[in-house]
């Protein structure tokens, strides 16, 4: 079991590596960068909470099926893990206005890969780390505080700059507009960026490669897509995006 589990950390770090190639070329088609050749949309709503909501459900069950599911560290772990998602299908979805539109097909990778990506962090914390490694001693660890702090943060930022790209249209408006405020000082996809430092804060609290391996895959997600989105600011804001001086995704950096 281990070495097959082994053996799947590192195809997906490696399909992480062609992902982030590919979504040079490739635009991830929904949000602003909706493209009708993805085939088939539904709303927004539906798409996400449809996306988001079996990684809930899977990692649910993997902690109850566990003889682990009463530990302290790991409850922690899946605490912090299921509020990210928690919000991402039950709340996040429901919050959303206008009339976006999401191809089935995106969704259909979207639930895909978070299906595997909850057997990775599920099948690490509750069936397939050492046994004692995550006693209620590493909750005083410094991995555990500071990525427990990282990714806190991270969520926060993600959350943040959700609510101001939300209300960016008043009742009516169909318009693009650049969001200000928070994160977007610096980056012009501040959500992104936040669920960036998200999953790197839980990589560093679980100390895992598995964690890891998702940090990495939010990393080559994101990334391209934060890029794709710039570039579609420059063309309909142009100088006025300029001298702002943002960066993509990175502040200061990229």
């Amino acid at each position: 079991m281990q070495q097959a589990f082994n053996i799947l950390l590192i195809v997906m770090a490696v399909l992480a590596v062609v992902v982030f190639i590919a979504l040079f070329f490739v635009d991830a088609g929904y949000g602003m960068l909706l493209n009708r050749k993805w085939g088939k949309t539904v709303s927004n709503k539906v798409g996400w909470f449809v996306m988001e909501s079996p990684v809930f459900l899977l990692m649910t069950v993997l902690w109850l099926m566990s003889d682990r599911r009463f530990e302290a560290a790991p409850l922690c772990f899946l605490f912090l893990f299921q509020l990210h998602y928690f919000q991402g299908a039950f709340i996040f979805p429901f919050l959303l206005k206008g009339r976006g539109r999401m191809p089935v097909a995106i969704i259909a990778m979207g639930i895909l890969f978070n299906m595997v990506n909850a057997v990775m962090q599920g099948g690490w914390i509750f069936y397939l780390s050492p046994e004692g490694l995550y006693s209620p001693a590493w909750l005083t660890t410094p991995q555990f505080i500071v990525g427990t702090a990282v990714f806190i943060a991270g969520m926060v930022i993600n959350i943040h700059s959700d609510h101001i790209s939300r209300n960016l249209r008043r009742p009516g408006d169909t318009a693009h507009h650049i969001p200000y405020g928070g994160m977007f000082r610096w980056v012009s996809s501040a959500n992104y960026f936040g669920e960036i430092v998200e999953w790197i804060g839980f990589a560093v609290l679980t100390w895992s490669a598995a964690g890891a391996v998702f940090a990495i895959w939010t990393f080559a997600n994101l990334v391209p897509r934060a890029d794709a989105i710039y570039k579609r600011y420059n063309e309909l804001f142009g100088e006025q995006l300029r001298t702002q001086r943002r960066k993509r995704i990175i502040p200061y950096i990229y």
